[in-house]
């Protein structure tokens, strides 16, 4: 896509700082970096998001991941990797190319929270039960 920084970046017309390559993806620094080490892995193919991400694209991306995570793990050796994902503007996706980030941790003063507020008490074992019929029947569609 003309328009898209990271099939730019994929392409060579940006320069960026690569970590790895193959025939199906690329990873790269992230430019604004949360912490030493934060890494983002794209497919070469352009696709918006997860939620359009055909089955052999998504297959070669997280064959790669554990490639870069443990790359990321054995050179600086964090206490912890979040690998984050946005789809969908209300998520926080800015580049609409999809990226998976990994992120380094090291400390509580890293840059990064995550705050889990969960609604356990909302979704009772009946309620969970729905939902989860809901999604399997989509499934079978």
């Amino acid at each position: 896509m003309s328009d898209c920084i990271f099939c730019k970046i994929i392409d060579g017309s940006i320069p960026s700082t690569k970590i790895y390559e193959d025939e199906h993806v690329y990873a790269f620094m992230d430019v604004a970096p949360l912490t030493k080490g934060h890494t983002l892995l794209v497919p070469k193919q352009h696709v918006k998001d997860l939620l359009e991400m055909p089955e052999d694209v998504a297959r070669n991306l997280y064959a790669a991941a554990p490639k870069i995570a443990n790359a990321i793990q054995s050179a600086f050796n964090p206490q912890g990797m979040n690998t984050i994902n946005n789809n969908g503007s209300f998520a926080g996706q800015t580049v609409f190319h999809y990226h998976l980030h990994f992120i380094p941790r090291y400390d509580e003063t890293d840059g990064l929270k995550v705050k889990w507020e969960t609604k356990q008490s909302e979704f009772t074992q009946d309620v969970l039960k729905s939902v989860g019929e809901q999604i399997r029947e989509k499934l079978n569609q």
